[in-house]
């Protein structure tokens, strides 16, 4: 027999499965905005409460055009350049 003890912030399972509290419209329209536009959810911000609850912030983000990889890069570069002076 397994005793089922209450989670809080100093014992808690990290890989158990939680369900996620939205409502039917909002999750049908995250998962048509990720699914159409190639768009990623993205946790913000995640956090245990006193009651054991996981509390999490998300975003919406799109990912970085060539461009602007390349663009990111050479700042990159140059701060590194600037740092080893």
């Amino acid at each position: 027999m397994e005793f089922r003890h209450s989670g809080t912030f100093l014992n808690h399972d990290p890989r158990r499965k939680r369900k996620l509290l939205l409502k039917k419209s909002q999750l049908r329209k995250l998962a048509s905005q990720v699914g159409q536009k190639g768009l990623t959810l993205v946790p913000l911000d995640i956090h245990l409460t006193k009651r054991g609850l996981l509390k999490m912030e998300l975003g919406l983000c799109r990912g970085k055009k060539l461009h602007d990889k390349r663009q990111s890069e050479k700042v990159k570069q140059d701060r590194r350049e600037i740092g080893s002076w």
